[in-house]
């Protein structure tokens, strides 16, 4: 009997070790372990430090389904502090697992944390990079997928395979090196180029392109459908993406699947993803260019800040060859990109992360709660230090993350007394923060008065983007809002000398990160943060503080030291842990009287 009890108790433990990644609170979990370091490479034919992950650059995609549970071990050996933001995630009431400065202590170099949150009713297309110092600019950089759940449907055909694609300008130069430049109040200037999944230009024009570079070949078959998923990662210029000779059928962005209709050519803005359906319908006499080239500014000068990657079918006949090409010929119809960025519609007739349909939540007919209006302006210099603002003040993060001042009643670490207008008062340097209302609906307008095209995100949320025009944004503007089928995505363009309008339902307890996505401007203070309080209490319906919380600023004195290069708290761990501790239990059971 004492055998038998055993052999039981073996298939016990081994069951419970193979459903604890996929049982533990009722969803699998996803685990990942990353090594963040530097690596040298020569994206543009330059040796330079790159921030891989796991020595990969651009760092692994993850592979999750809607209401999956990710914990991510991160180690930090970089020589700096770090912190992981997972752009798009709607971390459901958990702040905490945000990775910015607002909610988050960094993680000192050498130490290691550990992310848990649940992609809760999502699906669709992000990002994750670091967050700190212009790091992205060296890269960090990788994907998240996040699959529909079997139940739920798919308004298009499987495609006959997925691709992800990083496109982003590029500096030869350290991200360290940009800092510095900002620091001493200048402009970082024209970048050196763009990158395809951290790799360089094919060599399109032997003038242009030297010898040698890397480029990206994305491995095809004739008459198959693929899925693109395409994010700018870069540092600060929009981009236009489009594949010679193919279609590209938009099907989703940032999460949510939007009316299917072809496009020759895109814009991509820093920060934004889309996903693509793209048929190998050509002939394939020669490969095919994949092309992201830079708008709005000077092309002539701009020429080699191209990025090439070719597009090769099995059958091909020959390497591509001859011109890019063509980008929009829009330069003296400055209205020709926002018409193509309203054409962009949520497919309000199929379902996404639920069964209900999207187009279900009417937005429309809620009325509105809260109004703010942030305008950007040209960089300000403030007590002799370029930066810029919202509204006239300059966001600088305070030694004490926002979320963690209000858990231990930090007072003075920040004021809830940030201006729903645009004021005359002289631009100032703080941490004032936006006093949202739980389960109101907020109306904000983004007026972009500098020269550049800025694109503005939302941690926590997706807003709908009801609304864009040039010129200054007024009360009637909202007479040419969209209120049946705007796209509702975490990330939005604000073309110069125009405003952008979205709606957000507050319905997520936090304090949310709203910042512009171009690195520049975001180092320079362009960023507020959104408070939304339960009135009810802090452990009613928000998460509790993880037990792993890093301290720092005020709170510096409760952190216990970690040994460098730890791993108490990594994902394995924490799945060894599990596993050992079901062992004892089935045993106990096993061999109770």
């Amino acid at each position: 009997m004492a055998a038998e009890a055993v052999a039981v108790a073996v298939a016990v433990v081994v069951c419970a070790a193979a459903l604890v990644g996929t049982s533990m609170a009722g969803d699998p979990f996803a685990y990942f372990d990353w090594d963040v370091s530097y690596i040298t490479a020569s994206p543009l034919g330059v040796p330079q430090q790159v921030i891989a992950i796991n020595k990969q650059f651009p760092g692994p995609v993850m592979n999750v389904t809607t209401n999956w549970n990710v914990v991510v071990n991160v180690l930090n050996s970089l020589d700096e502090p770090l912190l992981i933001t997972w752009d798009g995630i709607q971390q459901r009431k958990n702040c905490w697992q945000d990775g910015v400065l607002g909610t988050n202590c960094p993680i000192p170099s050498g130490w290691n944390w550990t992310y848990q949150y649940q992609v809760k009713d999502q699906i669709g297309s992000f990002f994750y990079f670091p967050s700190l110092g212009l790091q992205r600019a060296a890269g960090g950089y990788g994907g998240i997928t996040v699959n529909n759940r079997d139940v739920i449907a798919v308004p298009f055909g499987t495609p006959d395979g997925d691709f992800t694609l990083f496109i982003g300008d590029w500096y030869t130069k350290n991200h360290t090196d940009l800092r510095k430049m900002l620091d001493d109040g200048k402009d970082l200037g024209m970048p050196n180029g763009v990158l395809m999944n951290g790799k360089g230009p094919y060599r399109y024009n032997d003038s242009l392109v030297p010898a040698g570079i890397d480029y990206e070949t994305i491995n095809v078959e004739p008459g198959k459908t693929y899925r693109f998923r395409v994010h700018n990662v870069g540092v600060s210029t929009s981009l236009n993406f489009r594949i010679q000779d193919h279609n590209l059928l938009l099907v989703e962005t940032e999460g949510s699947y939007t009316n299917q209709q072809n496009y020759s050519n895109l814009d991509i803005h820093v920060g934004q993803s889309y996903s693509f359906l793209v048929t190998m319908d050509q002939n394939a006499s020669s490969d095919y260019y994949i092309v992201a080239s830079p708008r709005f500014v000077n092309e002539s000068l701009w020429t080699r800040v191209t990025g090439v990657a070719i597009l090769h079918y099995s059958n091909s006949e020959g390497k591509a060859s001859g011109p890019l090409p063509d980008p929009p010929n829009d330069f003296y119809d400055k209205t020709w990109s926002m018409n193509q960025a309203r054409s962009i519609r949520m497919n309000v007739t199929t379902g996404a992360a639920r069964p209900n349909p999207q187009g279900s939540f009417k937005y429309g007919s809620i009325n509105v709660t809260q109004v703010y209006v942030l305008k950007n302006e040209p960089p300000v210099i403030i007590d002799g230090k370029r930066r810029t603002t919202l509204n006239g003040i300059s966001y600088s993060p305070p030694d004490t993350p926002l979320r963690l001042a209000d858990l231990y009643d930090e007072k003075g670490v920040y004021t809830l007394d940030f201006p729903t207008r645009p004021t005359d008062a002289p631009p100032s340097i703080g941490a004032s923060v936006i006093n949202g209302t739980y389960k109101g609906f907020m109306e904000i307008i983004f007026q972009n008065n500098d020269t550049t095209v800025q694109t503005y995100h939302m941690d926590g949320y997706a807003f709908f983007v009801v609304g864009m025009d040039y010129g200054e944004w007024t009360e009637n503007s909202r007479g040419t809002y969209n209120k049946w089928d705007g796209v509702s995505r975490s990330t939005t363009q604000v073309f110069p000398g125009a405003w952008t309008a979205v709606l957000v339902s507050l319905d997520n307890v936090g304090i949310w990160d709203v910042r512009t996505e171009n690195l520049d401007d975001w180092y320079l203070g362009q960023e507020v943060y959104v408070k939304v309080a339960d009135p009810e209490g802090y452990n009613k319906t928000e998460m509790l503080a993880p037990d792993n919380v890093l301290y720092c600023g005020l709170l510096k004195d409760k952190q216990k030291a970690q040994k460098p290069h730890g791993t108490m708290s990594s994902s394995t761990d924490l799945r060894r842990g599990k596993i050992f501790t079901l062992m004892l239990l089935f045993v106990a059971l096993i061999f109770a009287p």
